[in-house]
């Protein structure tokens, strides 16, 4: 069984992801991390996330054990996973990787922004959660400001709809909730709340 996860920043797939690997007892990939560690690497080597040739090279020398490295959760790997995840050669370089993992028994969760359109079109449950930009913001200032990190809400808003606007537009596996996914806004609903909703759904499913 295989259960996709989409949305965009801080709507919390990735939170509702891991909570229902757990309660399934299924391997569960952050995709998102994958996109991270490339534009990490492409940065590392001293180019620019928009450098075709280069980030394609690090997608097909991605080693598992970069997904681990601290700093794929900083703004800089977040911006730079965005940029090289417009780039087809790098997604399909990594599209393989995703497709293994999830072919993994007795089952998997995959959380990112074309699991169940791309990666897995024929996922048995599809979600698509989404929260407005300005709770979205707020959810990632907060969580910078728990780091420790300086952070300005009005720029954290800024950088999220720039994001947005880069992962729906991108002519290569486009942000978008599959047609057979089920949506869940987030907005004002704790993390109980979103699991509980999605549980209700793979029950009925299963």
């Amino acid at each position: 069984m295989i259960v996709t996860v989409d949305g965009p920043a801080a709507s919390g797939k990735g939170t509702l992801a891991r909570r229902l690997a757990r309660r399934l007892g299924f391997a569960h990939l952050d995709t998102g991390r994958l996109y991270r560690a490339v534009g990490l690497a492409v940065l590392r080597a001293g180019s620019a996330p928009d450098d075709g040739a280069e980030a394609a090279r690090a997608a097909r020398h991605l080693h598992p054990a970069s997904l681990e490295d601290p700093a794929i959760a900083g703004d800089e790997a977040a911006d730079a996973a965005s940029r090289v995840a417009a780039i087809p050669a790098v997604r399909a370089a990594l599209l393989e990787f995703q497709r293994d993992f999830a072919a993994r028994p007795p089952g998997a969760v995959l959380d990112g922004r074309d699991t169940g359109t791309v990666v897995c079109p024929d996922a048995e449950v599809k979600f698509f959660l989404t929260a407005s930009p300005e709770e979205r913001a707020r959810r990632r200032d907060k969580e910078l400001q728990g780091r420790g990190e300086a952070s300005i809400y009005a720029r954290v808003l800024a950088e999220i709809k720039e994001r947005d606007r880069r992962d729906t537009t991108r002519p290569v596996a486009p942000l978008r909730a599959a047609e057979d996914a089920v949506v869940i806004d987030t907005t004002g609903m704790d993390a109980d709340a979103v699991f509980a909703a999605a549980w209700d759904v793979i029950q009925a499913r299963m």
